[in-house]
């Protein structure tokens, strides 16, 4: 990692810090449009089509996604790197027997692989991959996968984030602009291609099983991209 990637990195963790308020307002308030419109109930319903009875959720921020997977009937395990956030996911957590969080860097999974070794049947990791490089993260989240387990991503749909910049992967400054409530820090964050996408998970030795493109009802213009993602030898040849 370049000393600017490792700045920018540095910086992306204290961002959320800053607006963990900020952002649990947004979410629990349902303020983000792209949520509203299907990003939310599209990673759930994936994460429930798998047949998977323990889920780590990856960047679980301030706890919604953990919340509708145990009302769903898993056990969930969520981490974030932002012990503020997970502090807020804490504090309305609707049943600790089936939810647990944890405030761990995203590092931390990659030197110490008995964090959080599981094995999970489903990893899923929703708008939280947003550093650069991935690879060794993914890495490490792969080996924590139980045979025949599942890693799901939901992240910004390349072709509709790229807007009228270069289709080039590059660092990027989220403002939060249409969000519905003041952040007080902007945030880097990584933008990446469909084929970054597929060097980084086969870099970590994964392969993507499939993906789906979660449409606009309105516009039906791509909200987002899932990739279905298992370990390469779980593929076949």
């Amino acid at each position: 990692m370049t000393e600017e990637a490792s700045t920018l990195d540095a910086r992306l963790l204290t961002s959320w810090e800053a607006n963990a308020d900020a952002w649990t307002t947004a979410v629990r308030e349902q303020r983000i449009p792209s949520r509203r419109a299907g990003t939310d109930a599209a990673i759930l319903s994936a994460c429930v089509r798998v047949p998977a009875a323990r889920v780590l959720d990856v960047g679980c921020g301030e706890g919604w996604l953990a919340r509708g997977l145990a009302h769903a009937g898993r056990d969930v395990v969520g981490m974030d790197g932002s012990a503020a956030l997970v502090a807020r996911a804490e504090a309305t957590n609707p049943e600790p027997a089936r939810i647990r969080f944890h405030a761990v860097e995203y590092a931390h999974l990659v030197t110490s692989p008995e964090i959080l070794s599981g094995p999970w049947e489903l990893i899923v990791c929703n708008f939280a991959l947003l550093g650069d490089p991935l690879a060794p993260l993914l890495g490490a989240l792969a080996q924590r996968l139980a045979p025949g387990g599942r890693l799901l991503i939901q992240t910004v749909h390349p072709w509709m984030a790229v807007g009228t910049s270069a289709y080039a992967d590059g660092w990027r400054e989220e403002t939060f602009d249409g969000f519905g409530v003041a952040f007080p820090a902007s945030m880097p964050w990584f933008f990446r291609t469909l084929g970054s996408w597929s060097e980084q998970l086969l870099t970590a030795g994964l392969r993507i099983r499939s993906l789906e493109e979660p449409m606009h009802p309105e516009s039906a213009r791509p909200l987002s991209l899932i990739l279905h993602a298992e370990r390469s030898e779980a593929v076949g040849p």
